[in-house]
């Protein structure tokens, strides 16, 4: 699919570390470049890495906190992108070439991405062969012969390997001209690089841009106000703290009288208290935590530091600094500073916050009121005793679960039977009563299933395949303005595409603004595989091991009907879809699910 999208030869060099990739490739490309190809070279590095040296004006400005740095000369320029979110995907970096200027593309690295490559092996290193496990090995060259179909080349015979890379170009230049003799309608070579239309990425994308904030506040005590989406600005009626004040127990005394032996305790001040007469040179008062600081008195000593003989105080040898251990009025928030903007979510830190400052309520956004149901002859309501071939509801109690986490208000209309009238009814009724109409299964490509042909002859549905396993079927759409969503009817699939399409929407429609959820990067503790052109979503289990790295393994068989496998996770584990093979120590991203299912 990448080299379609180049059009343009790619070819690796796998091997494991010490077997020379860089040597080689060094002593190729001067025979490449005289033969007259144009060569790009991809470098993959497991380790961070610096192409500028210390020093340079380039490298001085990256450092300071330039997120890109482009430097340009009459001979070269080089754009160099910092990334500490996640790495570059491997087919956004292919796209970083000029392929009009180039006749190749050689990939030093990326073994575990799939792409044609030649395997690199010398028996002396003591690593196993790659290509029994590697159907992307297109040829060998190594210092010894095995048994296997694939051409084989001496690793140190430079121009046998040169040739091939050659004839590797040729095959490639005459296979796509043959391709463009012969063009395909561009929907069926679509298909057939691809059995799925969408990106995971494109269909959140697609979604977002078609749903907005709905409308309605309500005001609530701060204390019922846990997962509710602020709507409107926050700013600070007081100063914090709204008076200077001791960070410690101590005695405060003049940051211009510190030279003092022994200090006249004239008084104490508690928590809650004050001391209302200026602070006299020669005098101290005994403070507390909190407690605000007489006029004057801007140094607080510890009481630790600290001798009191009757009403004397003496500190020794301590060092004592001008404005040392106390709290300026306004240090942490100042008078009509801003504090939450509009579209924050109000968890514990923020309840507090608004508590702090005085507030009793706070203006949220309203109640998401989502209309969910489950379709189906063959779907029974738990509790009853099972009829033959029946399943029980599983769907609708996961998604209840999952909008009520989300602070939804559910609209619940239970099983509806195969009835199209009943259907249509259903929708019309969840239309106006929520602000999006939910359910799951029958909507599948081909399927002719009544929910599709009630959807069909009430609203503007989309039926998608989406590039991801588990839950590759997708309904979106509008019924009299009100967003719908089809999910998949695997339990698992159901929960996966939630996860990716629903709770973005949900959250936007609440008004919380420019959420994203949280993806790390793990380390795999055993091997995983997925398929070329699609993003795979397993079920994972993280945990963080003695030397503190974090590493994730699945939760076992990973079919998206074994809701266990869900109840048992705390992540998804994303592989992407230029990823086909993630070897055991190699990193992946994953997404907690704490707090999210």
């Amino acid at each position: 699919m990448i080299q379609r999208e180049l059009h343009l030869p790619l070819l690796g060099f796998a091997a494991y570390s010490g077997t020379g990739k860089t040597t080689l490739l060094e002593a190729l490309l001067p025979k490449l470049v005289e033969a007259g190809i144009r060569v790009g070279v991809l470098k993959h590095a497991h380790h961070d890495f610096d192409v500028d040296k210390p020093g340079k004006d380039s490298h001085r400005l990256r450092k300071a906190g330039a997120s890109q740095m482009l430097i340009s000369s009459r001979n070269r320029h080089a754009l160099m992108t910092e990334t500490p979110e996640s790495e570059a995907e491997f087919d956004y970096l292919l796209t970083r070439f000029d392929a009009a200027k180039l006749d190749l593309i050689l990939v030093e690295g990326c073994k575990n991405i799939a792409f044609p490559k030649i395997e690199l092996h010398r028996e002396e290193v003591g690593k196993p062969w790659l290509y029994p496990h590697d159907n992307n090995i297109v040829a060998i060259a190594a210092d010894t012969k095995v048994d296997s179909p694939l051409p084989q080349i001496n690793i140190n015979d430079l121009e046998g390997i040169c040739q091939y890379i050659l004839d590797y170009v040729a095959d490639h230049n005459g296979a796509k001209q043959q391709s463009t003799e012969v063009q395909k309608p561009a929907s069926s070579c679509c298909d057939i690089m691809s059995p799925a239309f969408l990106s995971v990425q494109e269909g959140q994308d697609k979604i977002l841009s078609k749903v907005s904030s709905t409308e309605g506040i309500e005001t609530l005590p701060v204390e019922k106000s846990y997962g509710r989406v602020l709507a409107s600005n926050i700013t600070s009626p007081i100063h914090v703290p709204q008076y200077t004040n001791s960070a410690m127990d101590g005695y405060a005394i003049r940051g211009d009288d510190l030279e003092r032996d022994e200090y006249h305790v004239v008084g104490e001040i508690l928590a809650g208290y004050s001391y209302d007469k200026p602070l006299q040179l020669g005098e101290a008062v005994k403070i507390m935590t909190g407690a605000p600081t007489p006029l004057n008195a801007d140094t607080v000593v510890m009481r630790e530091q600290a001798t009191e003989n009757g009403d004397t105080v003496t500190f020794g040898n301590a060092l004592i600094k001008q404005g040392q251990n106390v709290r300026q009025a306004g240090e942490d928030l100042s008078k009509g500073q801003a504090v939450f903007s509009e579209g924050t979510r109000i968890e514990s830190p923020e309840m507090g916050m608004l508590a702090s400052l005085g507030f009793a309520q706070c203006d949220v956004q309203r109640p998401l009121r989502v209309a969910i149901f489950s379709t189906g002859d063959e779907v029974q309501a738990p509790g009853s005793e099972q009829k033959e071939n029946t399943i029980y509801d599983s769907n609708r109690f996961t998604l209840i679960g999952l909008l009520e986490r989300l602070g939804c208000e559910v609209i619940d209309f239970g099983i509806l039977e195969d009835n199209q009238q009943v259907m249509i009814d259903a929708l019309e009724k969840s239309a106006q009563q929520a602000d999006l109409i939910l359910t799951s299964g029958g909507v599948s490509v081909g399927d002719a299933d009544y929910i599709k042909l009630a959807l069909e002859q009430l609203g503007s549905i989309d039926f998608w395949r989406i590039n991801m396993r588990p839950g590759r079927p997708l309904a979106f759409g509008h019924i009299n303005d009100k967003p719908f969503f089809g999910l998949p009817g695997n339990p698992v699939a159901v929960m996966v595409s939630f996860i990716n399409f629903v709770e973005p929407s949900i959250r936007k429609m609440q008004g919380q603004q420019d959420w994203l959820p949280l993806k790390v990067q793990a380390v795999a503790s055993e091997p995983l595989r997925s398929r070329m052109g699609r993003t795979e979503f397993s079920r994972g289990v993280y945990s963080i091991d003695s030397q503190g790295q974090l590493k994730v393994s699945t939760t076992g068989k990973q079919g998206s009907g074994i809701l266990r496998s869900m109840s048992e996770a705390n992540c998804l584990i994303e592989v992407s879809p230029s990823v086909d093979t993630v070897k055991i120590g190699e990193s992946v991203t994953i997404i907690p699910l704490q707090g999210r299912i």
